[in-house]
């Protein structure tokens, strides 16, 4: 299992290696934008994960982040000192799968990092083509796709529509689903980011986002998509 790590604090950085090599990690280190992009360029193929430090002396996080997500679905995580609300979503929106704020204890980054890691295999696992009345999910694309014309959705976005696409006819709460997208719980996880998303799928994927037909709303439960079919 191969990992990039690009941090511009050589001390952080050291640390952090030998930490992941201790875990069985192979990793590839870097200390700036211009470099973690060429590894990126030539062997984005190899990497099954990557750490990136979202302020670098030459660029940011986020842009390596989206230049990933452009060319693959290769999972990314955040490591980063600042923690406010505007910085998460937008770095969620850029595509990341986790976000983990400095200082931190390398325990509880490493288990992100298998959190992360497990979620994208049980996706790989799922069913190739998920279809949803009009609405076609194709899970080895990681692409969604609405009467034929694909529907451009975040990373965060995807993962929440395929739950409830892998739950049909089922309600799920929202601790359910907030479980059920980060694995564990990180601080910056609350109902408000829950709200937003659900918010943005609708107006993405409904004919009519003031009257949802896909995203169901079940009052005093929670959510569904679909009805549970006949055996």
């Amino acid at each position: 299992m191969k990992i990039l790590l690009v941090e511009d604090d050589k001390t952080i950085a050291s640390g952090l290696e030998y930490s992941l090599q201790k875990d069985d990690y192979e990793t590839i280190l870097c200390y700036s934008a211009e470099s973690a992009k060429k590894v990126l360029y030539e062997n984005l193929d190899e990497i099954d994960l990557c750490l990136f430090d979202l302020s670098l002396p030459d660029g940011s996080g986020y842009d390596l982040c989206e230049l990933v997500k452009k060319h693959s679905d290769k999972p990314v995580i955040f490591l980063t000192a600042f923690d406010d609300e505007v910085n998460v979503v937008m770095g969620l929106d850029m595509g990341a799968d986790d976000y983990i704020t400095k200082p931190f204890r390398v325990r509880e980054l490493l288990s992100r990092i298998k959190s992360v890691l497990r979620r994208y295999n049980k996706q790989m696992q799922t069913k190739p083509i998920i279809e949803i009345d009009d609405i076609r999910i194709n899970t080895l694309e990681g692409k969604v796709y609405k009467k034929g014309e694909e529907v451009p959705v975040t990373a965060l976005e995807y993962r929440l529509f395929l739950i409830f696409a892998n739950h049909i006819g089922q309600v799920l709460t929202r601790n359910q689903l907030l479980e059920r997208i980060w694995d564990i719980a990180g601080d910056f996880v609350n109902d408000n980011t829950l709200t937003v998303y659900i918010k943005r799928l609708r107006e993405k994927l409904e004919d009519d986002p003031q009257n949802p037909t896909v995203i169901k709303t079940v009052r005093g439960l929670g959510y569904k998509v679909g009805e549970k079919r006949a055996t």
